[in-house]
């Protein structure tokens, strides 16, 4: 049913709303299977080789679907085309698939380099009954990491859970403690299609306060930084929903407290925040945070001044428009409204986060922005129903995902061209290798990306 909350929030949750009855599918969803999770972290971990255990398309599938879609990325060497599988067809669903996967696994071994091996089973070694880590014991020699992430589970972000959980079950071990040392969580690879630049400028920014940060993800020393996760002093889990899963278990084996923020920092205002709340969590020198934060702010205040013009002459206090994920809409959001005195029009979030977490969600992009102005919150996962949504609008900008670009102008307000900037999966239109719009320079990098549509002449 649609739910009015606050006035102005329309909170879609297809398993109980009426206007799906009868309604069998969803067009284009803003994300892939649990599968494609599970296989986009393990790609994301060097060292790690994952070998697909699943149908015969599904990795090709995943090539177009998760990693082309998350801002046109490659799989990397043991990605897409590269990845073993066990290509399953209709014979392995009567007779089954484990001398299958035996096989990928002794060839595999062979001709594969790396430090361990993660088997990822899909829907048909699920449903058919296939005793994978029976298998598996047949090769004690050989580091195999199994993960079942059947892709009617659920979503990719699903997957992520689910690759994280498989490593604290299977493969870590208690550590000493490290003082200083966090580890991160919430940012889902390909999935959030900043994923790279993200983690590494949380780890530049945490860095700058004297703290140790294991992003585990993007690391020359993956594999290791996996097996380091349980000597972390805490988890910063920087997500309304992703990661919380991941790092609840991690917290409960290992003895890890957590710390969650609505999604990574983007601008001077969500940064400092982000810095003075780490800094104070983990006892860290008072004068240093805000050292860095003075002079980071100082900076970046500056540079800012020289898109005043843009800012205030061209389009000044107009209405924007946003479709993504929670962690992408929150940020900019925040951004917009707090640090340039924008309006938001309508937010639609296309990452269908399970219940429980809708309130955080609208919570985080209402209770602190610096506006009389609320927008119309919307949880929509149904690519069509959120270009149907963006109709009659006043919105003058849209931040949205590729699927968006065509319908910017015609939805928005009219005759007068609607910028487009893509910032959430897919990304088929914006090659996305080390972009981002973390911290500081990230809110500068995000002014230059939508002010660029309008910019000059002025």
């Amino acid at each position: 049913m649609n739910i009015k909350e606050n006035g102005n929030v329309k909170n879609i949750n297809q398993s109980q709303n009426a206007d799906f009855a009868g309604k069998t599918s969803i067009e284009a969803p803003k994300y892939s299977c649990a599968l494609a999770g599970a296989y986009g972290s393990a790609l994301g971990v060097y060292g790690l080789v994952p070998l697909l255990h699943a149908g015969l398309g599904c990795g090709l599938g995943q090539l177009f679907g998760q990693f082309y879609a998350g801002g046109q990325n490659a799989g990397g060497p043991v990605g897409g085309t590269s990845t073993p599988t066990s290509g399953l067809v209709e014979e392995h669903v009567i007779f089954g698939g484990e001398e299958k996967l035996k096989k990928l696994i002794e060839s595999s071994s062979e001709v594969m380099e790396g430090d361990a091996f993660a088997v990822i089973s899909g829907c048909i070694p699920s449903l058919i009954g296939d005793d994978v880590e029976a298998v598996i014991r047949e090769f004690p020699d050989t580091p195999i990491i199994n993960i079942n992430a059947a892709g009617f589970n659920g979503n990719s972000y699903e997957g992520y859970e689910l690759f994280f959980e498989a490593i604290i079950d299977q493969i870590l071990t208690v550590q000493p403690k490290k003082k200083g040392l966090v580890n991160i969580f919430g940012i889902v690879p390909f999935q959030h299609i900043f994923w790279k630049g993200e983690l590494n400028a949380v780890k530049k920014l945490l860095e700058s306060i004297g703290l140790e940060v294991n992003i585990v993800f993007t690391e020359f020393e993956g594999f290791e930084k996996l097996k380091e996760l349980p000597a972390a002093e805490y988890n910063l889990v920087l997500s309304t929903w992703n990661g919380h899963r991941a790092a609840k278990k991690l917290g409960e084996k290992f003895d890890i407290p957590s710390i969650v923020f609505p999604s990574v920092p983007v601008g001077p205002k969500q940064t400092s925040k982000f810095l003075r709340i780490v800094g104070k969590k983990l006892s860290l020198s008072k004068d240093v945070v805000e050292e860095v934060i003075k002079k980071e702010e100082r900076s970046t205040y500056r540079l800012i001044e020289y898109s005043g013009d843009m800012l205030l002459v061209s389009r000044p206090h107009c209405y924007f428009a946003v479709v993504a994920d929670s962690n992408t809409a929150i940020n900019i959001t925040n951004f917009m409204v707090n640090e340039l005195g924008y309006l938001p029009d309508i937010i639609q979030l296309s990452d269908n986060p399970p219940e429980e977490y809708r309130e955080s969600i609208i919570k985080a992009l209402t209770e602190d922005l610096e506006s009389t102005f609320s927008p119309e919150i919307i949880f929509e996962p149904d690519s069509y129903e959120a270009r149907e949504n963006l109709r009659n609008r006043s919105f003058l900008f849209l931040f949205a995902s590729s699927l968006e670009a065509h319908v910017a102008s015609e939805f928005g307000a009219p005759n007068v061209g609607v910028p487009h900037i893509t910032v959430s999966f897919p990304s088929y239109n914006r090659v996305i290798l080390n972009e981002n719009y973390v911290g500081y320079d990230g809110g500068l990098t995000l002014i230059e990306d939508f002010t660029s549509h309008f910019a000059g002449p002025l």
